[in-house]
C-alpha cells in the first residue's frame, strides 16, 4: 500500500502531469498535454474516416479551432489503416487542428471510447466537464462554455 501511495504522490508532483490529464503526440510529432492548455477550453474528439457523424462534426470543430482563441481542439483518429490515410483525409477536409493517431495507450488516458464520435471537453482549469458520446456541434460546445 505504501509503495502504491508513493508512486501516486510522485506522479502527481511531476510538472505538467495530473491524474486526470493526458499527454499525446500529434502526427507532426508535437506533444499535447492537458496541463499545457490551462486557461483554454480543450475539446478532444475521437473520430474515424468511415463514421458519418464524425464527418459531420469536422466543419464545426474547424470553426471552433480557428474562430475562438479560448478553445483548443485535438482530433484523435481511430480505426485507420495508415498515417498517410489520415494525413490525406485531413488535407482533403481542411482539418487545421492537431491530429493524433489513436491507439489503446491513447484511449486509456481518457477512459471509454466505445462510440464514435466521442468528445471530451475540459474547462480552462483542466477539469473534465463533459464526456459526450455521438455527434456534437459547435452550438452545443459554445452553450456548454457559456453555462460554466
Amino acid at each position: 500500500m505504501k509503495k502504491w501511495l508513493s508512486v501516486a504522490i510522485f506522479a502527481l508532483a511531476m510538472p505538467g502531469w495530473a491524474a486526470d490529464g493526458f499527454r499525446v503526440a500529434d502526427m507532426a510529432g508535437r506533444t499535447h498535454a492537458l496541463a499545457d492548455y490551462r486557461g483554454s477550453w480543450v475539446v478532444v474528439n475521437f473520430w474515424a474516416t468511415w463514421c458519418p457523424p464524425c464527418l459531420e462534426e469536422i466543419p464545426d470543430l474547424i470553426a471552433l479551432h480557428e474562430g475562438r482563441r479560448d478553445v483548443r481542439v485535438i482530433g484523435i483518429a481511430m480505426e485507420y489503416k495508415s498515417a498517410q490515410e489520415i494525413a490525406r483525409f485531413a488535407d482533403d477536409n481542411l482539418m487545421s487542428y492537431p491530429l493524433v493517431l489513436g491507439d489503446e495507450q491513447v484511449v486509456r488516458q481518457f477512459g471509454r471510447v466505445d462510440v464514435l464520435p466521442s468528445t471530451y471537453i475540459y474547462d480552462p482549469g483542466g477539469r473534465l466537464v463533459k464526456a459526450h458520446r455521438g455527434l456534437i456541434t459547435r452550438q452545443y460546445i459554445e452553450k456548454l462554455i457559456a453555462r460554466q
